[in-house]
């Protein structure tokens, strides 16, 4: 079992016949991702990748029965592009997309409040990697072969660390279940909790890495879910110890501003609520391992 994707899941590519989207299309559907189709307005009725194009998102999945997308859609017009994708019933949407402004994102908050819980869409992104489940599915742009399949669940904000973990897991034969990347912004469709929960329950998921960095609350948020709430293991990494205070660093969300943003702070949080800090990138793997070890 997987969480968000597996074999099945049929995919629309939103932004589909651009270079960007091109690319990692080709990526994903040799990585064996049920890619049904793709939208770009104005090509409508053409052909791409030996898959349809279609003008709107509702077309896509009306004709496709597709439940999830993906989007590369540039800064400018991605926010409409994921308000789309919600109204034609996706269930489940990556946005890939950096450089969203963060009034565009608020936008697009307020306006998936309009739906009932059930019939909400759950978006990730946007600025993140997007979601694999090793061996089933790709939704994204990292690199499918350093993933493993198997047994701890990673939830990032970093791509780039999450793809570090999961290299070090392989070299020690432990594979992944599914990776999110929930993205770097500010404001992004879901958070740490969100996925913990899922992860909680699903059977295939013996442990949890919980990638997070410097700003904002959702690792401390996180940390408290899981001391109320879970029975998984989680261990954590917090990024930023060296930033200063004030200053933006790397993603759109790095920046400390309140008590409780800054990674200290946070792994001094992790550690009072039971989570396995990890000290240091080089040492994921070896942290995980021992703790899977005494489970």
């Amino acid at each position: 079992m997987a969480i968000l994707i597996k074999e099945s899941t049929k995919v629309i590519v939103q932004g589909f016949t651009g270079q960007i989207g091109s690319f990692h299309s080709t990526e994903m559907i040799e990585y064996g991702t049920n890619i049904v189709g793709g939208v770009t307005p104005g090509k409508g009725g053409s052909r791409h990748l030996d898959r349809p194009v279609f003008n709107t998102v509702k077309e896509a999945v009306t004709e496709t029965g597709a439940e999830a997308s993906i989007i590369f859609v540039p800064p400018p017009f991605a926010a409409d592009s994921i308000m789309e994708a919600a109204d034609a019933g996706v269930k489940y949407c990556v946005c890939i997309t950096d450089g969203i402004p963060a009034h565009d994102m608020i936008k697009v908050k307020r306006y998936m409040f309009r739906y009932r819980q059930d019939q909400k869409m759950v978006l990730t992104g946007p600025n993140c990697a997007g979601t694999i489940s090793p061996g089933k599915s790709m939704l994204g742009i990292m690199p499918g072969n350093i993933y493993m399949p198997g047994n701890v669940g990673i939830i990032g904000r970093s791509g780039t660390l999450g793809y570090e973990a999961a290299s070090q897991l392989k070299s020690l034969g432990i594979g992944v279940s599914t990776s999110v990347g929930i993205g770097g912004d500010p404001i992004n469709g879901s958070s740490f909790r969100d996925h913990l929960a899922r992860f909680e329950e699903d059977d295939e998921t013996h442990a949890v890495v919980m990638i997070g960095e410097i700003g904002g609350p959702q690792e401390a948020d996180a940390a408290m879910f899981y001391k109320e709430n879970m029975k998984t293991p989680v261990f954590g990494y917090i990024a930023g110890l060296t930033a200063p205070k004030g200053r933006t660093m790397g993603h759109a969300g790095a920046i400390i501003s309140a008590f409780g943003e800054s990674a200290a702070e946070k792994v001094e949080i992790l550690q009072e609520c039971g989570v396995g800090v990890v000290p240091n990138p080089s040492e994921f793997g070896s942290v995980i391992k021992q703790g899977l070890d005494r489970l």
